[in-house]
């Protein structure tokens, strides 16, 4: 199948001649590619940090909001630009059923379901009666009278507590003990009440070996519901999806068939139109599934199903549906062609604690042999304003293991310099034994964190030291050609000396002959190194008879590779570092770009060893910093609502000695 399916033009659908994409990033260029090829035309919004994003110049107009959330706002760019619908994407108001109300009072179209069918099956408790009603199954739950009570010791545990409103996994916590339930509680109902403004909770069972198994549906408004067969979404990182794919690996014929059945009753029981996905939990130890939730919205993860589905295109579906045609297929003309992966790309330091990163992108390749969904490009500035999630790289196969195969291929392929993201981390887990061997739950990934699960493994530094080493020693060597005795290693009568290069170690670069030595005086390792190719920051080497291949750049003080997905930063030791003021293990740094959320110190104060000293937010997460020893505050760098860079300077603590 071509990965770059692009179906030929066809009639616009009936009425819509523009729509307005009330979101950003790759899911507003998703969009926008599907109403260029059908003649719509595009109205995109944009915030202030997004004057020059790439979806804002991709548009056929742009109007400036204050924030994509500001219902009125949205609304009003939709009709003061002629628009006849809105297309919401994923996230921002995509799901709130306030704004699905606000648009149909506009007289516009929403590129979705009802207002009142978003109400009914935006809350997880509404939705699980609806379910019940229509005999669709559903995890056991338990009676929670005072979500901030300390209840029951004689709950079935483990147990999860999750918000009845919303979703992506925010306000859930499991709870394995009655000693954590209270603080448990209290936890996800005051991130519930933060991110949906509504701290209402339920109790269910926790399913301890489970696959999140979710079923495509798409219906219009002549009573046609069809599914689309389904999607395993089990690698996940606390709820956070990081591998999908088409179809679900561990699913026979016969669940297959129950799991669809389950999601076109439940479609059919609320009214449901437009693109929806009903979310199953499958229970490994006993092979039952259970109704989990069902978005209203085009999924993140869809491109997986549109490429089994022989390249068919959701979102003009979607429009279509939208303007009142009727869908132009039934159930019977659909069928499973081979298996599709869909890996996430997040700004992210995925083996440091997975901590939010931002930055300016430098150097941006994504790989030609994949599907690309994605908006970054490069010396854009990354933010931690936003959602982390940059792109979607998404690739087809006759079979899982040769999508799995392709899959790593991408990942290799795809660089991304200037900041940390989580492509190392996909790659390593798509080569992992566990994904090959379709053992990955919904829990994995959370029990490699406690270390339960073997943990995952960045690549080793050493080949991309030596790549580094090898482009310095090149641009040394071209970099002064007027004299013989540059710094190229040039020697009267012989052949030039062997390069020195002074990264974290030395490394020793003979490029006459081939050679490469890293390591330290007691301990070296040399290879046999032939250059193969040199380009447009692409150097592939042969090194020890493999052939390496990566995007190197190397700066003045820095050099950074992207080597299996993975970006390595080499800094150069400064030569007047011994000259200046030492920095103690005291001196607390920004660990991720965010928000000051509280500072707890003053200058002279005193603190022991765990105190907290101030806490950090970005991109919702939440991380406290505590004082490493017992010593006094000297130093606070930054006051509550500061945004802070990597690295900033936020407290120094003075050891008492």
């Amino acid at each position: 199948m071509n990965l770059n399916y692009n179906p030929p033009s066809v009639a616009q659908p009936g009425g819509l001649q523009t729509v307005l994409i009330a979101n950003r990033g790759e899911i507003a260029l998703r969009v926008m590619r599907t109403c260029a090829r059908l003649g719509v035309r595009t109205v995109a919004l944009f915030t202030d940090a997004d004057a020059s994003a790439p979806h804002t110049r991709a548009a056929d107009e742009a109007v400036r909001v204050p924030s994509y959330l500001d219902i009125d706002a949205v609304v009003a760019a939709a009709v003061d630009s002629g628009a006849q619908a809105i297309h919401p994407g994923y996230g921002f108001l995509s799901e709130r059923a306030a704004f699905a109300e606000a648009v149909e009072k506009a007289g516009l179209v929403l590129v979705g379901p009802t207002a009142e069918v978003m109400e009914r099956m935006g809350r997880k408790d509404a939705a699980r009666e609806i379910a019940v009603a229509a005999r669709v199954p559903v995890v056991p739950s338990y009676s929670m009278t005072d979500a901030r009570a300390s209840v029951s010791y004689e709950l079935p545990y483990p147990v999860l507590v999750k918000a009845a409103a919303g979703g992506g996994g925010k306000g859930m916590r499991i709870v394995r003990t009655p000693e954590t339930y209270a603080e448990a509680v209290l936890a996800a109902a005051r991130e519930a009440k933060a991110a949906f403004g509504d701290d209402t909770l339920l109790l269910e069972k926790y399913v301890e070996s489970g696959r999140h198994v979710e079923v495509q549906v798409l219906a219009d408004h002549h009573g046609t519901v069809v599914h689309l067969y389904e999607r395993d979404c089990s690698a996940q990182r606390r709820h956070q999806k990081v591998i999908e794919e088409a179809p679900a690996p561990t699913v026979d014929a016969e669940l297959r068939h129950r799991l669809t059945s389950s999601a076109v009753a439940l479609a059919r029981a609320v009214g449901y139109t437009n693109a929806g996905t009903v979310e199953f939990l499958v229970d490994n130890s006993t092979g039952e599934f259970y109704f989990l939730e069902m978005n209203t919205r085009l999924q993140v993860e869809h491109p997986v199903t549109e490429a089994i589905c022989g390249g068919l295109d959701l979102v003009e579906h979607q429009l279509r549906v939208a303007a009142g045609e009727p869908l132009s297929f039934g159930q019977d003309d659909l069928g499973i062609h081979g298996h599709a992966m869909e890996a996430r790309i997040y700004a992210e330091d995925a083996f440091g604690g997975f901590l939010p990163q931002a930055g300016t992108a430098s150097i941006v390749r994504w790989s030609a042999h994949a599907r690309n969904d994605h908006a970054l490009e490069p010396n854009q500035v990354v933010s931690t304003s936003y959602d982390p999630m940059l792109g979607k790289v998404i690739v087809h196969g006759p079979d899982r293991e040769s999508a799995r195969q392709a899959l790593v291929r991408a990942l290799d392929e795809t660089s991304i310099l200037g900041l940390t993201t989580n492509t190392g981390f996909l790659r390593a887990l798509a080569t992992s034994d566990a994904f090959r061997d379709n053992e990955i739950d919904t829990a994995w990934l959370d029990r490699a964190d406690r270390g339960d699960s073997p943990a995952l493994s960045p690549p080793d530094d050493e080949l991309p030291r030596i790549l580094v080493a090898w482009t310095q020693a090149m641009i040394t060597s071209l970099a002064d050609g007027g004299h013989p005795f540059q710094a190229d290693g040039f020697r009267l009568g012989a052949a030039p000396a062997p390069q020195r290069v002074e990264l974290d170690e030395l490394v020793v670069v003979d490029r006459s002959a081939g050679r490469v030595t890293t390591g330290t005086a007691s301990s070296t390792r040399a290879y046999d190194v032939r250059e193969l190719g040199a380009a447009d920051h692409v150097l592939t080497l042969l090194v020890d008879g493999r052939r390496v291949s990566a995007v190197v750049n190397v700066q003045p003080h820095t050099a950074e590779v992207a080597w299996q997905g993975q970006r390595f930063v080499f800094e150069r030791p400064d030569v007047m570092g011994d000259r200046g003021p030492a920095v103690g293990d005291g001196t607390m740094l920004a660990p991720m770009p965010g928000t000051v959320l509280a500072v707890r110190v003053a200058e002279g104060q005193r603190v022991t060893t765990g105190d907290p000293l101030g806490t950090l937010e970005a991109m919702k997460m939440e991380l406290a910093l505590t004082a490493p020893f017992d010593g006094t505050v000297t130093q606070v760098g930054a006051a509550v609502g500061d945004q802070v860079a990597l690295g900033a300077v936020l407290f120094t603590v003075q050891a008492d000695d």
